[in-house]
């Protein structure tokens, strides 16, 4: 949504050379008369561009079958999912799950009530079936996904000559790391493709406060330039910000069934007592030197290439760029999501690169294009798609006959806590089980369930299984774990009865496999 919002506020700007306004009279030739007539209209070629647009993202979507992060799944699909299929099923058990961030008020409900809504809807028509729960909201995010690509063709078209957008167009849908990212439901996502661009910033920073990072130097650079400065604040940005802030509370109190206000609560627990931290931290200068590069992909070099061709009038989004990732590199918990929202403003001195090569400019547009093809079908297809397979296969267990069976199927993830989603992907009264890992914050008796089990996988399963009868029927692990806990395994009769690929590069807990244990 950046240039959806950047092609209104792009008049504010003033993009381009006062002096292109000039009229210059067009000298009238048949060749002219001719190319004005074969030249598509607007409106063809806007419609072309969509279902050009709509076709690819859609092939985009099914052909991402990985997992990324677990904010894709644990703050999107499995809160929407606990919103609308919540049933008590016995004592301390509920049909679903929400993470510690839910509980201490830091995250909106406005972005999951988006994909509730659809699943209310599939509910009530009986068609809430598994496969729809999981792949309706990603085709939902691909269509958002195809509706920016056309804005963003058409913002260029109007700051560019026709060559140049083509390019950067061509570069957009290139990048290996936006097919890996736009059709996935991250409110990351949301922030990069969503009345005037006020409102649709306003949204995005309820979606996640950290957009505003992104925004602030073009919100800055519009209040400079507006003549009417006191009519912008009290007329636009106050209504605007009241609206949406209260609209956002109201739907915020009304599922924590008290006056929340989520992002308040995100800065004091991200910002001032630094609990991001808890999920890991990286030096300063990472982005710099590795998580820009890794974002950006074959196109660093056309990027580097291109700020030194654009003019001037693109000064404003080269310190866009500089100024976000600067910001978040004062912040100790890095990702490389974090910096997607600057990939689109890239792109625009990648086409300027393009748009000048000349003479090698084939060749270097088949190069970018073969260099960013192998990663993303490689990380779309092939790395870290084992945590989504093996809850396909855990699926099978809500059978009819499997839930009336006497024991009730029971599962126990032993992985690093959120490594697969949850009942979003199951959609059935399993009992399932993980190993959780809040941040420490403050509160009495506070365990980290997960770091205890790693510390001794051994010890901590015989403390809390001390009879078969308390045992899980079925046990889902990496195989990095299996030697460490094989006593256990032998001991209580489990057999391992699949072998999931997840991924070539093992790393620490996470291995390259997943093996799901049943107990005979």
């Amino acid at each position: 949504q950046l240039f959806v919002m950047m092609e209104n506020i792009r008049p504010r700007f003033n993009f381009g050379n006062k002096a292109e306004v000039v009229k210059l009279r067009k000298r009238k030739s048949k060749l002219h008369n001719k190319e004005d007539k074969c030249a598509p209209s607007n409106g063809v070629l806007g419609a072309h561009l969509a279902l050009f647009c709509v076709a690819f993202r859609l092939a985009n979507c099914f052909l991402v079958q990985s997992s990324f992060v677990p904010d894709e799944y644990w703050q999107s699909l499995e809160v929407s999912h606990n919103m609308v299929f919540t049933y008590p099923l016995g004592t301390n058990f509920t049909y679903g799950y929400l993470t510690w961030e839910w509980k201490a008020g830091i995250r909106g409900y406005s972005y999951p009530l988006f994909f509730a809504c659809i699943y209310k809807i599939l509910h009530l028509i009986n068609y809430d079936s598994v496969y729809l729960l999981i792949w309706l909201p990603r085709v939902i995010q691909a269509l958002l996904a195809a509706f920016a690509d056309v804005k963003f063709y058409l913002l260029i078209r109007t700051m560019e000559s026709p060559d140049v957008a083509k390019w950067t167009f061509f570069c957009h849908l290139c990048s290996w790391f936006t097919w890996y990212c736009c059709t996935r439901t991250l409110t990351n996502t949301m922030e990069t493709t969503s009345k005037k661009y006020l409102s649709l910033v306003a949204l995005a920073v309820i979606v996640r406060p950290t957009a505003l990072i992104v925004w602030l130097p073009l919100l800055m650079y519009h209040f400079w330039q507006e003549e009417n400065k006191l009519r912008l604040i009290t007329h636009h940005c106050i209504p605007i910000g009241v609206l949406t802030v209260g609209i956002s509370t109201l739907i915020d109190c009304l599922f924590y069934d008290k006056w929340t206000l989520v992002q308040l609560n995100f800065l004091k627990f991200n910002i001032l007592h630094g609990v991001a931290e808890f999920y890991g931290s990286h030096p300063w200068h990472w982005y710099f030197t590795q998580g820009f590069a890794v974002v950006i992909g074959p196109h660093l070099p056309f990027f580097l290439h291109g700020c030194t061709l654009a003019s001037k009038r693109y000064r404003l989004l080269l310190v866009t760029i500089v100024w976000t990732i600067t910001v978040y590199s004062l912040l100790a918990h890095k990702e490389f999501r974090f910096i997607y929202p600057v990939l689109p403003f890239c792109m625009v001195f990648c086409g300027i690169s393009l748009a000048n090569l000349k003479n090698w400019r084939r060749a270097a547009a088949y190069g970018l294009l073969v260099a960013n093809l192998v990663p993303a079908l490689y990380t779309g297809l092939v790395h870290q798609r084992g945590t989504l397979d093996v809850m396909s296969h855990l699926q099978k267990l809500c059978d009819t006959n499997s839930l009336s069976a006497q024991p009730q199927p029971d599962v126990l993830f032993l992985m690093p806590c959120h490594s697969t989603p949850f009942y979003s992907h199951i959609h059935c009264p399993l009992r399932m089980r993980f190993l959780e890992c809040p941040p420490d914050l403050g509160e009495e008796g506070y365990v980290d369930e997960a770091e205890n089990f790693f510390d001794d996988p051994l010890q901590w399963l015989r403390i809390s299984f001390p009879h078969k009868s308390s045992m899980p029927t079925h046990l889902v692990l990496f195989d990095v774990l299996e030697k460490e806990i094989l006593t256990f395994l032998e001991g209580n009769k489990f057999i391992r009865t699949a072998v999931i690929f997840h991924t070539h590069v093992p790393e620490g807990r996470v291995g390259g496999s997943i093996f799901i244990y049943e107990r005979h």
